[in-house]
């Protein structure tokens, strides 16, 4: 592999050594930036996996025609195991600890009890899935290992329960229906993808689970998991040969309690660098972080576009750069669900008024295309240059409608909490960049 474009020179004196905690998509980023932007410089990277790094959205939306992962040397032309002077990856971070004295460093403890000094340490150590501690008879979906479990289980007739109809239950719900087997969906919220588009949008998502054969129980919470079934909280069971368990994520930051800070979901709050807030030479990326963006307020990690852009950023924080001449970009979630394509641009907060553009019903296909966009709530009586009543715009959802993610970026990315004119957002007809209002 040929060395990377070493990039401009920095302008402030850069650690010498830099740890990577994570060899996940956001790790393997940061180490390829720090490259690109002039870091010459020792860096090593911790990974938990035992294998190296690879982009996570195809476990899901590929878990029966992928046979082994989607390695990033191959998908995005990273490999750390070139960039990097030391790799280690079966043996990540068990702690962290700050050495003071002429120079702060920090120590990186491995789980193999070996202590790495660095200038500069980077947290790309990303999430966890969520399994209550009764579940342990149930799957859970997020590495490479355990997708090969699953895809080794899936198969026709087999009876499959999925506990969560979020993005990853969805997608695997989808593909193992295709496949034959024999599908339940359990949801304890009244809609699907409630919690991430609203209970309202969420409802017209329900019809695709009985198209693409599966079922979908909704209001139903679980309460207990065992090998051949869940039970329900008002009393019912639903029997299974596996259970997979899809109820969420949480970053895997418990390693870090009393030494870095962490909101009540675990996360690392950031500067729009990835800069811990209150620490020196400490930065989190990806999944970990949630990243105060200067117009868009705090934005949680979760969002694949943020592992792929957002080290960027930081690496040239690291190296002494301007932070911001990194090119921006909006959040960006993309499924393919139930045969169906979903993309959400931006960031929806809970409270956020929906307007549907289309017929959310898909039309005599189906898959007619369709959009919401999210409103804030408290944004009334403004009018743009032309008089228009404006509001501002929160996030975008796209259903069936894959050509128009490019324009909508371009829109959000423009101006990350856009104001569009409240006579054309509504109008399908209408070009995205018409919808904005005028400045």
């Amino acid at each position: 592999m040929a060395p990377p474009d070493r990039g401009p020179a920095p302008t402030a004196d850069p650690p010498s050594s830099v740890v990577v905690v994570g060899a996940g998509l956001a790790g393997a980023q940061t180490v390829a930036a720090l490259r690109t932007h002039g870091f010459t410089g020792a860096i090593t990277v911790l990974g938990a996996e035992g294998v190296p790094p690879y982009d996570r959205p195809p476990l899901s939306k590929e878990l029966l025609s992928r046979a082994e992962p989607a390695w990033l040397a191959g998908e995005l032309g990273v490999d750390v195991t070139a960039l990097a002077d030391d790799v280690r990856l079966a043996d990540p971070a068990a702690r962290l600890v700050t050495a003071t004295g002429p120079t702060e460093q920090h120590v990186v403890v491995t789980r193999s009890g070996e202590r790495l000094r660095a200038d500069a340490v980077v947290l790309a150590v990303g999430s966890a899935p969520v399994r209550p501690a009764a579940w342990e008879s149930a799957l859970v979906l997020h590495t490479a290992a355990e997708a090969a479990t699953l895809r080794a289980v899936v198969h026709p007739g087999q009876r499959l329960v999925v506990v969560g109809a979020g993005w990853i239950g969805a997608e695997v719900a989808g593909i193992a229906a295709g496949a034959g087997a024999d599908v339940t969906v359990v949801e304890a919220g009244p809609a699907p993808l409630g919690r991430q588009l609203g209970n309202d949008v969420g409802a017209h998502l329900a019809r695709w689970y009985a198209e693409a054969g599966a079922r979908l129980v909704t209001d139903a919470a679980v309460v207990d998991v065992r090998p051949d079934g869940v039970g329900l909280a008002g009393g019912g069971r639903v029997p299974a040969d596996v259970v997979l368990v899809a109820v969420g994520a949480r970053p895997s930051t418990a390693w870090l309690d009393g030494v870095v800070p962490r909101d009540a979901t675990g996360a690392i709050t950031v500067d729009a660098a990835g800069a811990v807030l209150g620490r020196t030479r400490l930065w989190a990326v990806g999944d970990c972080a949630t990243r105060v963006h200067p117009e868009i307020g705090a934005v949680p990690g979760g969002h694949w576009s943020a592992a792929l852009h957002d080290p960027d950023a930081t690496a040239r924080a690291v190296v002494g750069l301007d932070p911001h001449d990194a090119p921006p970009h909006a959040p960006y979630v993309f499924s393919q669900q139930l045969g169906h394509d979903v993309a959400l641009l931006g960031v929806r907060e809970a409270g956020d008024d929906a307007v549907l553009r289309g017929d959310p019903s898909g039309g005599a296909s189906g898959r007619d295309p369709w959009s919401v966009v999210y409103l804030d709530p408290t944004d009334h009586g403004r009018t743009d240059d032309a008089g228009r009543a404006v509001r501002r715009a929160h996030a975008v959802l796209l259903v069936d409608s894959p050509r128009d993610v490019g324009a909508v970026r371009r829109v959000v990315t423009r101006a990350p909490r856009p104001d569009v004119v409240l006579d054309l957002v509504a109008d399908p007809t209408v070009r995205w960049r018409d919808v904005t209002a005028s400045r």
